[in-house]
């Protein structure tokens, strides 16, 4: 064996007995903690919403205006978009003129909406948030590989209606966005403290 035969068949063995597993436990390892991709996050700031619609209210500067142009959208329907994350909030808005019966049905179908995620939701909460001026918002959070975390609804019970909803245009497992989805839900909770109905 030349000296070059020799160096290699020394380099493969050392190489071969640092792979090879613990003699003393061959099932000794340690598997690699699940990654995420890095989400940097902007910093908090709003603007005003300077289209005009029924309502008023303010959104995050991360964030842009897009009307709603899905076959069967009604007018002042719109997304509130976040290229960063490809996310949107669709915001649904009714009139509600007094119509109380109209008002159940559209009360009745965001519940519909959001349960019809039940299947694959981990768990869905549902509760009231107390807004600023007294007023009140339903929001329902749902967790698990759902297709929207977040929903909401809010009435001043006479004349109108807003709903909206979270979505996200990505393959990306929930688990990774939790902190999008946080990050989102503080800008909702800010858009509903600071609703304002036009009439």
């Amino acid at each position: 064996m030349n000296k070059l035969s020799a160096v290699f068949f020394l380099l493969a063995t050392c190489f071969l007995a640092s792979c090879a597993p613990s003699s003393e436990n061959p099932d000794d390892y340690t598997p690699k903690p699940k990654g995420y991709n890095r989400i940097d996050l902007p910093p908090v700031a709003y603007q005003p919403l300077a289209e005009k619609h029924p309502y008023f209210f303010e959104y995050s500067k991360s964030a842009i205006i897009r009307p709603d142009t899905f076959r069967g959208a009604l007018p002042h329907w719109i997304f509130i978009q976040y290229p960063q994350f490809h996310a949107n909030v669709q915001l649904t808005y009714h009139p509600v003129l007094g119509d109380r019966e109209k008002l159940s049905h559209l009360i009745a179908d965001a519940y519909k909406l959001s349960f019809g995620h039940q299947k694959k939701a981990y768990s869905i909460r549902d509760g009231v948030v107390k807004l600023k001026g007294g007023r009140r918002a339903s929001v329902i959070e749902l967790t698990g590989e759902v297709p929207s975390q977040v929903q909401f609804y809010v009435t001043d019970s006479t004349r109108h209606y807003l709903r909206g909803a979270l979505y996200f245009q990505t393959a990306t497992a929930n688990d990774s966005l939790a902190p999008v989805i946080d990050y989102v839900k503080k800008d909702i909770l800010h858009l509903l403290n600071t609703l304002e109905w036009r009439n």
